[in-house]
């Protein structure tokens, strides 16, 4: 297995004989107005790609955990073949085929797709009302003969949703969206710094690796804060922190 960073929760996955597309964000910096009812007008993405876009048009499949513009954005709909497979959850599958995309899968459980067996997780993408607000989202487990348990938590808070795909899929690495995202009232709706540090002490066979950071103006917490918080906690050795278009 190996992933790449591409941006925010942009990943390249070469895993299970598969080049896997996840949450494709291809917007150039700026393009975008900054998030409502946050605490900064700073338009987004706040960072560039990367890498160049044209490396990021072939993928084998593309795994998307939720609609959100952050995740699936409209440069990413209309530059992407409309014959790559399409993973999503199935609130999502109606708009992807409504956007011309020939080959959507929609999982409700579970999903063969070549080697690759996919398992669609639960999450929470806030409390209370602006959790209910921002609408269900996923995140996936992959397994494939001769490869890692990869859990993708997608846009989620820690929650019991999480500990019990951790405790189901026993993930060796997992991916969470990091960066304490949040609007001027309500608390998070992606992980703090002290969610990660719970996902290391529920789980002591993953390893994690933390995206989804200074990418989106709403996203408050950075790497420095991230850090810090793993260093009080004795947890660097257990989450990797990659930069933008870093390898791992």
């Amino acid at each position: 297995m190996n992933i790449q960073l591409i941006r925010n929760a942009t990943l390249w996955l070469e895993y299970g004989g598969e080049t896997i597309l996840v949450d494709p964000m291809f917007s150039e910096a700026g393009a975008n107005p900054p998030i409502i009812n946050t605490e900064n007008d700073r338009r987004n993405p706040l960072v560039p790609l990367p890498i160049a876009l044209e490396k990021l048009l072939n993928p084998s499949l593309v795994i998307v955990t939720h609609t959100h513009l952050d995740h699936w954005d409209v440069p990413a709909m209309e530059k992407l073949s409309k014959q790559i497979p399409l993973i999503c959850q199935p609130n999502d599958h109606a708009s992807m085929t409504g956007r011309g995309f020939q080959h959507v899968n929609p999982v409700d459980k579970e999903l063969r797709h070549n080697n690759l067996t996919l398992y669609r997780t639960e999450g929470r993408h806030g409390t209370g009302d602006i959790g209910r607000a921002m609408g269900p989202v996923s995140g996936f487990a992959l397994q494939a003969p001769g490869e890692p348990t990869l859990y993708l938590a997608g846009d989620t808070i820690y929650c019991e949703e999480v500990e019990a795909a951790l405790d189901a899929y026993k993930p060796e690495f997992t991916v969470v969206n990091a960066g304490g995202a949040r609007f001027v009232t309500g608390d998070p709706i992606t992980m703090t710094a002290a969610d990660i540090a719970q996902v290391c002490h529920h789980s002591s066979h993953t390893q994690v690796i933390a995206v989804h950071l200074e990418a989106i103006n709403h996203c408050l917490e950075t790497r420095a804060d991230l850090r810090s918080q793993l260093q009080k906690e004795d947890l660097m050795n257990r989450v990797s922190i990659p930069l933008d278009g870093e390898w791992l």
